[in-house]
C-alpha cells in the first residue's frame, strides 16, 4: 500500500494529503517523529523531513513539491498544474507563493510558536513572531479575495495546485483559531467552496490531542 509519512499539522504534509484525495489514490498515513531521527526512515529521506510518499513498488519521493509534481505527471487525472505552458506558470508562481512567502510570514510564525515549541518543549512562544503571523494574514487573505474577485480559482478557471497548496496552509493555521473570517468575505467563499471538496474530508477530521481546533474548523458552512 501507498504509504505518506507526515506530521499531522505540517502545511506541506496536508499539500500532499490533499493532491492524493484529488487524484483518488489509495495511500495509509504514517506520523513520523522527525526529531526521533530514525533509521529507517533517514533511509528513504537523508535529509530528515516530511513528507515522504513511499510509492506501492518501494519507491520514496521526498518533498512536497517534488511529490506533487511527480503525482500530476505519472498519475494525470485530474491535471491540477495547468493545461498550457503559460497556465503552468501562474499555477506555480502561486504554488510558490503560498509555499514560501505564506509559510514563511504567517505558517511558521504561528504553528512553529504556538505548537511545535510547546509539544517539543522548546522553550516560550515568541509573541512578537505570533503578532507578526496574525498581522500577515490579513494581506494574504486580501490576496485570495483579490484573484477570487478575477477568477473563479486562485490560479484560473480551474481547481488547481495553487488551490491546494494555499488550502494546506490555510487549514493548518485555521485549525490554531488564528483566522479572523468575518473580515475576508471574498477569501471565506473560496475556503467554504475548498472545504467542500472530498479530498478535504480527512484534513478537516484532524484532531491533535492536546490541541483542539475550533468548532468552526470541519464546519462546511463556517
Amino acid at each position: 500500500m501507498r504509504t505518506l509519512y507526515h506530521l499531522p499539522l505540517d502545511p506541506d504534509c496536508r499539500l500532499i494529503r490533499i493532491l492524493l484525495g484529488e487524484k483518488r489514490l489509495e495511500f495509509v498515513l504514517k506520523t513520523e517523529q522527525v526529531w526521533q531521527r530514525r533509521e529507517s526512515f533517514l533511509e528513504l529521506n537523508p535529509a530528515g523531513e516530511v513528507p515522504v510518499l513511499l510509492e506501492t513498488d518501494g519507491t520514496s519521493i521526498a518533498g512536497a513539491p517534488v511529490i506533487a509534481e511527480y503525482l500530476d505527471e505519472v498519475y494525470r487525472d485530474p491535471p491540477l498544474i495547468g493545461a498550457d505552458p503559460l497556465d503552468r506558470a501562474e499555477v506555480r508562481r502561486l504554488a510558490q507563493w503560498f509555499a514560501v512567502k505564506f509559510a514563511r510570514e504567517v505558517s511558521r510564525n504561528l504553528i512553529e510558536e504556538k505548537i511545535n515549541k510547546r509539544f517539543l518543549k522548546l522553550g516560550q512562544p515568541n509573541a512578537s513572531a505570533i503578532r507578526a503571523g496574525l498581522a500577515n494574514t490579513h494581506y494574504h487573505l486580501d490576496y485570495i479575495a483579490w484573484l477570487c474577485d478575477r477568477r473563479r480559482w486562485l490560479a484560473g478557471e480551474t481547481y488547481s495546485l495553487a488551490d491546494v497548496t494555499a488550502a494546506a496552509h490555510i487549514s493548518a493555521v485555521d485549525y490554531l483559531g488564528d483566522i479572523n473570517w468575518d473580515k475576508h468575505p471574498g477569501a471565506k467563499d473560496w475556503y467554504a467552496r475548498v472545504k467542500s471538496r472530498p479530498s478535504m474530508r480527512a484534513i478537516l477530521a484532524d484532531h491533535i490531542a492536546g490541541a483542539s481546533p475550533p468548532a468552526h474548523y470541519a464546519n462546511l458552512d463556517f
